[in-house]
């Protein structure tokens, strides 16, 4: 499979995984399975460990430095987003190529933590084992 063709295929198998949640249930019911074992950190809990103001905080959330979303109505990061206490530097361009390839925060959220077929991993420890290219080529495929 190659090509547009395969992009599509990749593309339906992902919307096909994200249909049969019910809208919004892994944020009222904090996360799904496959996010369970993430740690997740609060904006207050960023503004402690990144030593910076709360409005810093938001403006790397709004600079797609970071990616947060709301779990039971709480602002949340994954922790895999920090690489000794600051934002991982890999993930801003990926976030950019998901909201291109028309991906909401949830769903790039789904997708980063996810184990993702082609890469054998969830993109974001392929983000931190330095598979950035792969990582957004997987990620435009999609698009």
């Amino acid at each position: 499979m190659s090509g547009v063709r395969g992009a599509r295929v990749i593309r339906r198998r992902f919307a096909a995984r994200l249909l049969f949640r019910a809208p919004g249930s892994w944020q009222t019911r904090g996360v799904t399975d496959a996010f369970s074992h993430h740690e997740w950190l609060t904006v207050p809990d960023l503004v402690e460990l990144l030593d910076l103001s709360q409005s810093r905080v938001r403006r790397l959330i709004e600079d797609r430095h970071l990616l947060a979303v709301r779990r039971d109505n709480i602002l949340s990061v994954p922790a895999v987003f920090l690489r000794d206490n600051e934002p991982l530097h890999e993930l801003r361009g990926t976030l950019f190529v998901l909201a291109d390839s028309g991906f909401s925060d949830d769903e790039a959220m789904d997708w980063l933590l996810s184990e993702d077929e082609s890469l054998g991993v969830s993109p974001i420890e392929a983000l931190r084992s330095g598979r950035k290219t792969e990582v957004r080529r997987v990620a435009q495929a999609l698009g």
